[in-house]
């Protein structure tokens, strides 16, 4: 385990009242950590730690490595890999650009680990180590597929010919904005983004031929399959330090503009790890994986002890002029240009994690929470008028990886937080889908079809419907109807529409709902008759349920089976209760899904066999937040007028599933969908994507507040009580509070939800806590469609 190597000591953001980076950077200390941003300011006296200041990018870059859970949590089963599969590169909040330490292993390029798709991960290296830094990195997926770590910068007093081979990395640090390390070579590290530029600063020991090695060949995963070739290159070397290039990987083509202030060096061209003595350009026309070899930039010279090297790169996907010019905008005339550029970029961290402020909770959880949020605000990645594939000006957005994965809980905290980015987002998905005939699923740093959309259809219609009924206007909303209404044909929906039913049955949720979302822009629209049809359709959902067993049908399922689907909530919760067989019928069934009353499980090792997975899907069980489809279902109780158990059950994974530490996450952080629920579920609230609505649920801080589009959103408590969480130490769960009566702005609050518009324009929810469960919220439900009113209460 990364934690478990004695070479890595990373500093544990929740551990000190202060960073104190000089156990890493021994020449003086300071807010933003190493001694040579001297610019940058030392916290007062009396300093007390904030969001920014509690990250810890190390979260989730090991194996799962948690407590043993207790009570109701020990019930659940994790099918997927127990690996977070984050990063603690350098990011910049929705940037481009990230960069990172580069080791070739799944799926970010930084780490141990190899290619899994269920129980421990398996290690590749029996170390952390790193063959240099690389730039665009995934957040916390899966098998993606597309893996970037696009131009490895390598630092180097060896050879040319030792390109390629990974040093241990001792001393590493990170926090927003910001990633070092320390080489093996002895080479002390550093890195910062902007939104499209990477700063790297090293400083060598004394050295008669130390090197700076830029490859621009390098590319994907050293796993099997995992490697990306570029298809064409072309490097132009422009003298006193200055080169660019293009490289086209996968389709895309990435312009890259070099600075590099090494005064005397000698500046090459390299290819096949050979000198390219004078010459200024290579070009490559054609490059298969037969005759790739690696080439690349070289800076060489001389330097005394503890001197620095700046590499300063500009990145575009609009050629080597727009990579210039945002390096020149975003590095202004600052040169060294490192401590500036990162202070920007920590200034931008500061503003977006300031927007949520809680009270109370141990370091831990705090930390926990903080590291949460900023995961959540890493992916998608924007690039402003950057798309290779339309020339026009206007917002580009990619790694969406995957609606699937963000849809119920990312995109609505983004419309909280960020409205202007969550409006660019639908605004680039628009074009994706007239550009290429779809709303994507997923959608990364390339277009064209793939295989995602069978994970889901018609999720970009919840985000498009919850966004038009929350007033925003930069949207030509008759012209998002229109692709809205040709999207839902398309794939699976064409089977839908001739037969109210497709398999997977999953689908049939999806696209009733994808219905339902497009009726409630098309009747905003004064279009009636098609909200009316649509409507219609909408009503499809009914036909995936069996009424003997009030589940789905069987069927094929994405990453689950039916017992993971069928608590979905749907936009008619009232009718889906009655197909399970009224209240009592729902919440027993729900019961035997979280596991209550059930006996503790084990969860899968390294390299479970076939039959240990067998027993553990037929155990049909949460799959806790190890997993997506199901991670709604523990507020479907409040459906039912039980919104005790969904106070028991966040309890329990609030408590047990997350923790401090680079095992701290249960699963994937699938991009920031994991993350987001769990902040959320750590405010008292829960998005119902699509439906313009929030439910409400305890909360796990004393007192927390919003910064909304409108204004500020504050959650208030009386009677709350400090728990701490399964790193604590805990050798039991501590009991749950359950919300007594709720007031919002001073009025009661008699239903257990709220409307988005509620939250987005700011306001004051008081709950009252108490130990044991209460009437609130039995009787007045969450709206469904097919009550009197449609609206919340």
């Amino acid at each position: 385990m990364a934690d478990e190597d004695p070479q890595r000591s990373p500093p544990r953001s929740g551990e000190e009242r202060i960073p104190h980076p000089s156990r890493f950077c021994p020449r003086s200390t300071s807010d933003l950590g190493c001694s040579s941003d001297r610019n940058l300011p030392t916290p007062a006296p009396g300093y007390v730690r904030g969001i920014l200041d509690n990250v810890d990018p190390f979260i989730g870059t090991a194996a799962t490595n948690l407590p043993p859970a207790r009570g109701l949590a020990g019930t659940w089963w994790f099918p997927k890999p127990q690996v977070g599969n984050t990063h603690p590169g350098a990011t910049a909040p929705l940037g481009m650009v990230s960069a990172c330490a580069y080791s070739g292993a799944y799926p970010t390029g930084y780490g141990l680990y190899t290619k899994n798709t269920e129980g421990v991960p398996e290690t590749m290296f029996e170390r952390v180590q790193a063959s240099g830094f690389t730039h665009f990195q995934q957040s916390g997926t899966g098998a993606i597929r597309k893996y970037y770590n696009y131009v490895r910068v390598t630092p180097m007093v060896q050879p040319l010919d030792d390109l390629g081979q990974s040093w241990a990395l001792r001393d590493e640090e990170a926090s927003p904005g910001y990633y070092a390390a320390t080489l093996g070579t002895g080479i002390r590290s550093e890195i910062t983004v902007g939104e499209k530029v990477a700063v790297h600063r090293y400083t060598f020991p004394a050295h008669s031929s130390a090197r700076v090695v830029i490859d621009l060949s390098c590319g994907g995963l050293a796993t099997e399959l995992g490697r990306t070739v570029p298809l064409r290159a072309q490097i132009e070397s422009m003298g006193y330090g200055r080169a660019q290039g293009t490289v086209v990987m996968e389709g895309v083509p990435l312009s890259v503009h070099a600075e590099v202030d090494s005064p005397g060096w000698r500046q090459m061209l390299w290819y096949d790890r050979r000198l390219i003595d004078g010459g200024t350009r290579l070009d490559f026309d054609s490059i298969r994986h037969t005759n790739l070899r690696p080439f690349g930039l070289l800076f060489m010279g001389s330097t005394r002890a503890d001197q620095t090297i700046e590499v300063r790169l500009g990145f575009s996907l609009r050629g080597s002029d727009q990579a210039r010019a945002n390096l020149e905008r975003e590095c202004g005339s600052d040169r060294p240009a490192f401590t500036a550029v990162r202070a920007k970029t920590r200034a931008r961290w500061r503003e977006h994690l300031g927007k949520v402020q809680v009270e109370g909770g141990t370091p831990a959880r705090r930390t926990v929470l903080s590291t949460a949020l900023y995961h959540s605000l890493i992916k998608p990645c924007f690039g402003d008028d950057e798309s290779p594939f339309w020339p026009d000006a206007g917002p580009y957005a990619f790694d969406v990886c995957t609606m699937w994965d963000i849809y119920k809980t990312q995109i609505p905290l983004l419309s909280v937080l960020v409205p202007e980015r969550a409006a660019d987002l639908l605004e680039s998905l628009i074009r994706v889908c007239e550009e290429e005939g779809n709303f994507p699923i997923g959608y990364r740093m390339a277009h064209g079809a793939d295989r995602f959309f069978r994970q889901a259809s018609a999720l970009a219609h919840t985000a498009l419907a919850d966004a038009h009924a929350l007033g925003t206007s930069r949207i030509d909303w008759a012209w998002a109807l229109v692709h809205m209404v040709d999207d839902l044909r398309r794939m699976y929906g064409e089977d839908f529409h001739e037969h109210g039913v497709v398999h997977p049955i999953s689908h049939t949720l999806d696209l009733a709902l994808g219905y339902h979302c497009t009726a409630r822009v098309a009747r905003a629209l004064n279009d009636h008759r098609l909200a009316a049809e649509l409507e219609e359709r909408s009503r499809g959902w009914v036909n995936a349920f069996a009424p003997d067993s009030g589940l789905l049908k069987n069927s094929e399922f994405y990453e689950g089976g039916k017992w993971n689907y069928s608590f979905r909530l749907l936009h008619d919760m009232r009718a889906r209760i009655e197909v399970a067989g009224g209240d009592a019928r729902f919440i027993k069934k729900l019961d035997r899904f979280f596991g209550f009353k059930a006996d503790p499980v084990k969860q899968p090792g390294r390299r479970p066999s076939a039959a240990e997975m067998a027993a553990g899907y037929a155990l049909k069980r949460f799959e806790g937040l190890n997993n997506e489809p199901d991670m709604e279902a523990p507020w479907a109780y409040h459906y039912a007028g039980r919104p005790d158990r969904t106070a028991q059950i966040v309890h329990s994974a609030l408590t047990w599933q997350f923790g401090t530490g680079p095992g701290g996450l249960p699963g994937n952080d699938d991009s920031g969908g994991l993350s987001s629920w769990y902040v959320w579920a750590s405010l008292g609230l829960f998005p119902v994507a699509g439906q313009q609505l929030f439910l409400v649920n305890t909360p796990a801080f004393a007192s927390a507040t919003i910064q909304g589009p409108g204004g500020e959103f504050h959650i208030e408590t009386s009677g709350h009580r400090e728990t701490p969480i399964g790193v604590d130490g805990l050798d039991h769960e501590p009991p749950p509070l359950y919300v007594q009566e709720a007031t919002l702005n001073g009025k009661p609050l008699p239903g257990t939800h709220l409307s988005a518009a509620d939250v987005h324009r700011g306001g004051r929810l008081h709950l009252r806590l108490g130990p044991e469960p209460s009437s609130w919220g039995s009787g007045n439900r969450p709206p469904s469609v097919s009550d009197p009113l449609e609206v919340p209460r």
